[in-house]
């Protein structure tokens, strides 16, 4: 959508039945802060909403476990949550829930409008009912054998070993978990969402309009869905937990022609329904963006149906992978029905695993964002920084096109090796340089002592500006942080390069100035720049600059005029702290103590202790002269597929050849010694990979920023490693 005038920005609602760990915050709730808080930066009308999903078996099955009521699970996890999000940095404009009075009214009526405009159907079919107990079952209150694994405490829904999807029917020797007895089949009748009859809705909106703006992984499951022919889905459950069918409705069955050709068991003389029924949580649970949006109009004074009726509303759903099916089929249609704007994208996430394996809260194999708090940012004397660095690591390896894993050693390894080397490094050496060097304070710039080299980061800070813009706009957070932390690395090579403490001693006071100068431009930059991913570092920042929060204005961005000339500044703050072996250490055992067996956990896959080099050298012996690494030493190359489009001979170099390579995101300078191999003219337009994050390296006085990928056979001939097709150049080669 162009030019929008207002963003309604949702996470998809965690349920309130216990802790949520950092797989659910890299999924739905981190991107979405990102983007809202670039969004913000912009000046732009945004609103940020989520809350706590409240209804749904999960709540009453987890006060069975803790021996008490549904309402009381609620009101003991939804703050805890809300507090969690929090303390991690995540900024909602409301935090809602869905058992709020004004949900409930809410969610009846839209029910009721769907309802009454025939655009529900009354089914009737047969599901388990546990006749001790004298209710309907839903999918989690049976458990049996597992299908696929046989593990013998598998869900109605999923079997939390394996992973696979199940329905009740695929159970072997299923029974109930309230009585413990067999269920029965017994017959029902329920309202029901036609599905299949906006197949054609589907295919056009999604398939045809966003097949290329929207992430492969929902269009894809979209087309699965549509191809596969779509079915009336249940929108009531008969359950005690939930939000109660409106009783003053329409009950006459909507019945067409085709339901009485497909000779589906549609209720084709009912005159009423019993009311004993709920809305089923899927039905509701969305819904919950459009309450928690009229709960915060009404407590800012502002009108909420913009954001639902105006085409100029520009609304996004943040959702990890597990939730496509909701937010791209159900309740689209759901809002076309209704009248509602549909969504202007679907950004869904691939799923994240820890240290080898699934999450899994049940099978004890997760980090809670609780457990982290209070182990990292409460007890750590790195406070709100270390809030910062999950946040960076989260994004650092965001599952966005593939599954991605979280390992405290690559935990370890952002910190040490990107934040306080890289972004924390250059900030505290600038500042330390300039309360050494200029009294404290921002020095003058001379102009007419400019040179290449300062010309050449003054264009690598507004550059930076525009690449990260455009990665933000196109949801792209983990790129987009990348090249904040380039953009720092760029800052630590030039003050390699200005060495501005020898220039002091040589009496080159006025280049100092200007070194020191540029330096302080890039960190006011910085500060701008990396706010939308690690909040508390840029107010750490501005503290240290002594600016108020406006410095943090994207139009800011790219100036190297935010600091005034005879400004002073505060004394540097470490940003970030190194973080030890032993600590790791603990975390990893903490991990493996809280495996539960019981639920299909197992100590197989998971990691061992963090060791130093010497003892992986004696347990691991190189292989065929090369030492052995880790799979995160392989996991922070970044290899990418480019196409050349350029090259020419390096003068007084026979074996190499000077290669523009298009990365689809940018255009790099590239030498490679392959002279001997191929000529400039054969290889224009060839496609190769490249690893994009190496450090730049002078040749023949040409910086190279990167390297090509190059096969040797035995007779010494050099290959291109290529894709066997065709793809976008930028694309991640893994």
């Amino acid at each position: 959508m162009n030019n929008p005038t207002r963003y309604l920005i949702t996470s998809a609602l965690p349920y309130a039945n216990g802790l949520k760990h950092i797989g659910h915050l890299a999924g739905a709730y981190l991107p979405a802060d990102i983007y809202v808080r670039y969004l913000k930066a912009q000046k732009r009308d945004v609103l940020f909403v989520c809350g706590s999903d409240e209804h749904g078996t999960a709540i009453p099955i987890q006060a069975m476990k803790e021996g008490t009521t549904p309402q009381a699970i609620i009101d003991k996890y939804h703050p805890i949550i809300e507090q969690n999000f929090k303390d991690l940095g995540i900024a909602f404009d409301i935090y809602h829930r869905t058992s709020a009075p004004i949900h409930h009214t809410t969610a009846q009526e839209f029910f009721t409008v769907l309802n009454n405009h025939g655009d529900l159907e009354i089914k009737e079919s047969e599901q388990y009912y546990d006749e001790e107990a004298k209710t309907f079952l839903a999918d989690r209150f049976i458990k049996g054998t597992c299908p696929n694994c046989s593990y013998d405490n598998a869900f109605g829904d999923q079997c939390e070993k394996c992973g696979k999807s199940l329905s009740p029917e695929e159970l072997i020797n299923p029974v109930s978990t309230l009585s413990g007895q067999p269920p029965v089949k017994k017959a029902t009748k329920h309202w029901y969402l036609p599905l299949n009859k906006h197949e054609d809705f589907l295919r056009e909106w999604v398939l045809k309009n966003h097949k290329d703006d929207w992430r492969a992984n929902v269009v894809g499951s979209v087309k699965s869905w549509v191809d596969a022919g779509l079915q009336p889905r249940a929108v009531t459950r008969d359950l005690d937990w939930g939000i109660k069918v409106p009783q003053s409705i329409d009950h006459r069955p909507q019945t067409t022609e085709s339901d009485k050709n497909s000779g589906s068991a549609v209720d084709n003389g009912l005159s009423s329904i019993d009311q004993n029924k709920v809305l089923y949580v899927w039905f509701d649970a969305p819904i919950g963006y459009i309450s928690a949006t009229k709960q915060w109009a009404l407590d800012n004074d502002k009108d909420w149906k913009p954001y639902w009726y105006n085409d100029d509303t520009k609304l996004v759903h943040f959702i990890g992978k597990d939730n496509i099916v909701f937010h791209a089929i159900i309740f689209p249609v759901m809002l076309k029905l209704h009248g509602n704007i549909l969504p202007d994208n679907v950004p869904s996430n691939e799923f994240m695993n820890l240290e080898g394996d699934k999450m899994s809260t049940s099978r004890g194999w997760s980090i809670e964002m609780e457990d982290y708090i209070n182990d990292w940012i409460k007890k750590d004397n790195g406070g709100e920084s270390m809030a910062d660095v999950l946040r960076y690591y989260l994004t650092a390896i965001a599952p966005e096109t593939k599954d991605s894993e979280f390992t405290w050693k690559g935990f370890q390894d952002a910190n040490n090796s990107e934040l306080v080397s890289i972004l924390g490094n250059y900030v505290n050496r600038t500042f330390v340089l300039m309360h050494k060097l200029c009294g404290g304070k921002v020095p003058p710039f001379h102009n007419d002592l400019i040179d290449d080299t300062d010309k050449q980061l003054i264009i690598d800070i507004a550059n930076a500006k525009a690449k990260i813009e455009n990665l933000l706009e196109g949801y792209k957070f983990r790129d987009a942080q990348f090249e904040v932390i380039d953009l720092a690395r760029k800052g630590n090579q030039y003050l390699q390069k200005k060495e501005p403490w020898k220039a002091s001693l040589n009496s080159s006071k006025e280049r100092t100035d200007n070194c020191l100068h540029l330096c302080l431009q890039l960190c006011a930059n910085l500060a701008i720049l990396i706010n939308p991913f690690l909040p508390f570092t840029a107010k750490k920042m501005l503290y240290m600059m002594k600016v108020v929060d406006k410095m943090l204005d994207w139009e800011n961005a790219g100036s190297v005029k935010l600091l005034s000339v005879g400004y002073s500044l505060r004394e540097p703050q470490l940003l970030f702290r190194k973080i030890e072996d032993e600590e790791i250490n603990i975390q990893i055992e903490k991990l493996k103590a809280s495996l539960n067996p019981s639920k299909g956990g197992t100590l197989e896959t998971s990691t061992s202790k963090v060791v130093s080099k010497n003892e992986v050298a004696s347990k691991n012996p190189p292989l065929e002269g090369r030492e052995a690494i880790q799979f995160d030493d392989f996991a922070k190359i970044d290899l990418r597929i480019g196409t050349i489009i350029a090259a020419e001979k390096v003068e007084k170099a026979d074996k190499l050849l000077k290669l523009e390579v298009d990365l689809g995101f940018e255009k790099r300078t590239i030498i490679s010694g392959i002279a001997l191999h191929y000529t400039p003219a054969e290889i224009i337009g060839k496609q190769v990979t490249v690893v994009c994050n190496l450090a730049p390296r002078k040749m023949r006085g040409i910086e190279s920023n990167g390297m090509i990928l190059m096969a040797e056979d035995k007779a010494g001939k050099l290959y291109f490693v290529n894709p066997d097709n065709t793809i976008d150049a930028g694309s991640t080669v893994s």
